[in-house]
């Protein structure tokens, strides 16, 4: 399947939802009123765009109206003002002249880290280049395991330690392994944490000063990986997470099992971070580099 019947398959129930709910509000009302706009507010609204991208569409829907009159395409101008949000030149993964890279996942439990790492890992040797995982969640029970098993069976080599162990030091000796073995990327799989509890984040905070004194610059990448199905919620995760460890990116997961997609808008339009890549499904190549084309076009067809 392709990248972009994968994004319209992702956001089907997404679209399916914001749809029906535009062409009511136009079929209702052909011409543009107050009713009209507030109409159109909720339903963007209610598809999680939030607000800031919610007002930045129904204020070019007004305008184009009073400039051409009735019959503007309310889907052309979604998908336009929501394309231009999202288009990034930071939207690809960074790929340090000298290895490795370090990109550091991080977020709250549930959202999918340890097998987006896995699918992370598998995309990067799909492409040619070696890339190695950190087990540096070391308190869930079964993380471990969990990650070897990914690892062993997408053929990807994985670092870790004993349960209980300092998430620091599996971080230092992933980071001395990859060096030694010339591995192109490493991947740390870290913790899931509360974006609440001040002694978790000083724990991930310590696993990146560590790193860094290892691999100057490291991690080169630190990305969010948040859940699709919670909506807005996870915008007061990325808040926090962005004030503890400085974010470089997001990568939104389970967007295949939620009406909510358009919280990527909403987080990406407040925060002005990367989309880096979007979980489409559960198959190891259903992690897939964000595009804001072809995502904006699944979100609003023609």
């Amino acid at each position: 399947m392709g990248l972009f019947k994968k994004f319209v398959a992702g956001l089907q129930k997404t679209q399916a939802k914001l749809v029906h709910e535009i062409k009511r509000i136009i079929t209702g009302s052909p011409k543009l009123t107050g009713a009209t706009l507030d109409d159109l507010e909720g339903a963007l609204i209610g598809a999680d765009l939030g607000m800031m991208m919610t007002t930045q569409i129904v204020a070019a829907v007004k305008k184009v109206y009073e400039t051409q009159g009735s019959g503007a395409d309310v889907f052309a101008i979604a998908r336009q003002e929501v394309e231009k949000s999202l288009a990034s030149d930071r939207n690809a993964l960074i790929r340090t002249a000298d290895s490795p890279t370090v990109v550091s996942l991080v977020g709250v439990n549930g959202t999918g880290k340890t097998t987006t790492a896995a699918k992370l890992a598998h995309y990067l040797n799909g492409q040619g280049e070696k890339a190695m995982l950190a087990a540096c969640d070391t308190f869930r029970a079964a993380a471990i395991e969990q990650i070897k098993i990914w690892g062993q069976r997408l053929n990807v080599p994985v670092v870790s330690g004993n349960y209980g162990a300092d998430p620091a030091a599996v971080a230092h000796d992933a980071v001395s392994a990859a060096v030694a073995r010339q591995f192109k990327y490493l991947i740390l799989d870290t913790a899931g944490r509360l974006h609440t509890k001040n002694n978790l984040m000083a724990e991930l905070q310590k696993v990146h000063r560590v790193i860094a004194k290892q691999r100057p610059g490291a991690p080169h990448e630190t990305l969010l990986v948040l859940d699709a199905t919670t909506g807005m919620n996870a915008l007061n995760q990325a808040r926090e997470f962005h004030k503890a460890v400085k974010l470089s990116g997001l990568v939104i997961t389970k967007i295949d099992g939620t009406s909510k997609g358009g919280m990527v808008v909403a987080i990406q339009k407040e925060l002005a971070l990367p989309l880096k890549f979007v979980g489409l499904g559960e198959q190891a190549d259903d992690l897939q580099p964000f595009d804001a084309a072809q995502f904006a076009a699944a979100l609003f067809p023609s």
